[in-house]
């Protein structure tokens, strides 16, 4: 009985040892002054440089917002870039604390690989792309094509499934950035090019002649992508997932980077709860009373970030579609803050 008493401490100690050495985050990102965030080797829209060489695009807003409620300066980021092979070995060694780069949520990420999705920031799905010149209209005339693929995503095996379901068959390219894919299937090394939809319509985007490209028209997974933080830091996760529900949550309220300001002295009971102008809910997770106007002023709500990098007026051109609000037809939901 001694013995097995011995052995369950042991093991309880090394659990809560393990669990502990990355139970620190938020106290090492403040004491380092810098948020460090895995993001996209560079996808148009998303993350990818400008001429300055300053990273910009919707899921970098995510790493500035997190850098904003939790060290109050949304410019305290170091970025990292990654493939879709480096990126879930970056997080899980501590290279990153965060992961802000179009993954999708899957059972065997969540679970296998230890890590934890703060919620979903776009509801995407895998297409398929050919050069209008193929004359190719649906995926179902793809039989024999070649096919450009990024290894180490779901993608891959999405792929896979897909052909196999059909009765088709495939010659797989594989690559590991989107910038080599780009250059493979514009150079037409492959006859078609698969990854998300929201990354062919960028990938479209950057071409000097988009109208050569078609995306084609079948839709064949489903992608809800966002952002993930390492298994075993709870702290660290919750502010991770609250940092998104405040930006869809702000849009729904109508807070924008413009009016948060003065948005506190609203009659509207969760404004005031999440901008801090009441109650104690930023204790809860270590945050300063206003992390949130701090967020939103940074940063603008979640509209204004699909808006500013990949919404219709950008050359990326995306509807909302299933990314509308709830209220107004879509997926977007975030649970209250009360």
């Amino acid at each position: 009985m001694v013995r097995i008493r011995n052995l369950v401490i042991t093991v309880s100690l090394f659990f809560v040892m393990s669990i502990g050495l990355h139970a620190q985050t938020l106290d090492d990102t403040r004491a380092n002054g810098v948020l460090k965030c895995g993001i996209n080797t560079g996808l148009v829209g998303f993350a990818s440089p400008d001429a300055d060489g300053n990273w910009e695009g919707f899921d970098v807003d995510f790493c500035k917002a997190m850098a904003a409620a939790v060290l109050g300066d949304p410019d305290a980021v170091e970025y990292t870039p990654l493939t879709g092979k480096q990126r879930f070995t970056a997080l899980g060694s501590g290279q990153v604390d965060v992961l802000s780069r179009n993954t999708t949520w899957t059972f065997s990420r969540d679970t296998d690989l230890k890590q934890t999705f703060a919620g979903i920031n776009y509801y995407d799905g895998q297409g398929f792309m050919v050069h209008a010149s193929s004359g190719v209209t649906s995926v179902h005339e793809l039989d024999g094509a070649s096919v450009c693929i990024q290894t180490g995503t779901t993608t891959e095996l999405n792929l896979a499934d897909f052909f196999r379901a059909n009765d088709m068959a495939y010659e797989p390219v594989p690559i590991e950035t989107n910038a080599e894919a780009k250059q493979q299937f514009f150079a037409e090394a492959c006859d078609v090019y698969t990854t998300d939809q929201s990354g062919l319509a960028a990938t479209r985007a950057a071409h000097e002649n988009p109208d050569s490209l078609i995306v084609l028209p079948e839709i064949v997974s489903k992608e809800p992508l966002g952002p993930l933080v390492r298994h075993g830091d709870d702290q660290w996760g919750d502010i991770a997932r609250w940092v998104l529900n405040a930006l869809i949550t702000a849009e729904e309220k109508g807070i924008t980077m413009d009016n948060v300001s003065s948005m506190g002295e609203t009659n509207d009971a969760e404004i005031r709860r999440m901008l801090g102008a009441e109650g104690e809910l930023a204790s809860y997770i270590g945050l300063d009373n206003d992390w949130a106007v701090k967020v939103i002023a940074s940063v603008g709500n979640y509209g204004e970030i699909f808006e500013r990098h990949i919404g219709k007026s950008t050359k990326i051109g995306l509807d909302r579609g299933y990314n509308a609000l709830w209220t107004d037809g879509g997926l977007l939901y975030s649970p209250p803050f009360r």
